[in-house]
């Protein structure tokens, strides 16, 4: 992983260089001499995040068939429904 530092004048200058450099790694964008941002390819972002996802996506993972998972019950904190 590549890791590429630009100064603002740089990155306003030459966006271009910096969205191909994100490609291979981060791209630290500085103001002063200090890292102010960050610019990440949309990969890495989402992977990094987690990727979020809703239920219905995270249910049908490939795979999750092949798990098995059994959930204990415990005594005393199943009652039947009251529907009256």
């Amino acid at each position: 992983m590549a890791i590429t530092t630009l100064s603002s004048r740089e990155f306003q200058q030459n966006a271009s260089k910096a969205q191909q450099a994100a490609e291979s790694g981060p791209v630290f964008i500085t103001k002063r001499g200090k890292p102010t941002q960050v610019l990440l390819s949309i990969e890495e972002y989402k992977r990094i995040a987690g990727g979020r996802r809703n239920l219905v996506e995270a249910l049908s993972m490939p795979g999750l068939s092949d798990i098995d998972l059994d959930v204990p019950v415990l005594e005393g904190t199943v009652r039947p429904a009251d529907f009256s």
